[in-house]
């Protein structure tokens, strides 16, 4: 696994999802995203606790594929799993991995808020939908809810902020100790920092339940949170 070593120089552009993030991009998810494996293994077996062969499994901004690879090696019944992302360099090194492990997963280079849903049995969008206009994330978990299967289930992992501003502050500081923790510099905190402002655009826990809840999610959860990050399941 190559490291993210993407922020030590001085940043030139707004963040995006390129070659110089895709080949990095396992570290830095597991060193930037407090309990990731831990997240990612959660929701991998709740979605094992209800397989089934022909079960749909859909994961949005699927990027190299770790989590559907890790999904497929746990499987034991045949699921179809399937993986979108907008990233041609994302989807590139997920087909090499998944060639690499003779994992059958489909891999398309889409955008998700002009992808037709069609009869998911389950949706998974982890640290995505953050990434999305607000009012063009409002309009894609209505076509999630639509698209979803009569029992399906959307489960989701956000970045979020608190309405507390003086907590909010508090839990930025412990989440930049927790990256320095993991060997990032002061100075790649700060670029990195600069250069997701106004690309990544989180919401309140509250908005997030809000805004599942107008879509016509009968039933929404939090499943796992650690500081400012959380992880939801919203049921039809």
């Amino acid at each position: 696994m190559m490291k993210d070593k993407v922020f030590e120089r001085p940043i030139e552009k707004k963040f995006e999802f390129d070659e110089a993030v895709a080949s990095v991009f396992d570290d830095m998810l597991t060193r930037s995203v407090p309990f990731y494996d831990e997240v990612r293994k959660l929701i991998i077996a709740l979605i094992l606790a209800n397989q089934e062969d022909g079960k749909k499994v859909l994961d949005l901004g699927s990027s190299t594929a770790k989590f559907l690879l890790d999904l497929h090696s746990k499987m034991e019944t045949k699921m179809l799993l399937k993986g979108l992302d907008n990233s041609q360099a994302m989807i590139e090194r997920a087909k090499q991995k998944c060639q690499a492990f003779g994992a059958d997963i489909t891999l398309e280079l889409a955008d998700m808020l002009e992808y037709a849903f069609e009869s998911e049995n389950v949706i998974v969008a982890n640290y995505t939908l953050q990434f999305i206009r607000p009012m063009q994330r409002i309009e894609l978990i209505k076509k999630i809810f639509e698209g979803l299967s009569e029992e399906g289930m959307f489960i989701f992992s956000e970045k979020v902020v608190f309405e507390d501003k003086k907590l909010d502050k508090q839990m930025i500081d412990i989440y930049y100790a927790y990256k320095k923790a993991q060997g990032y510099s002061e100075y790649e905190i700060a670029q990195k920092r600069e250069a997701l402002e106004n690309v990544l655009i989180p919401f309140t826990i509250e908005e997030n339940i809000r805004m599942c809840k107008d879509a016509g999610f009968t039933r929404i959860d939090t499943i796992f949170q650690w500081a400012n990050f959380v992880t939801f399941i919203a049921k039809k």
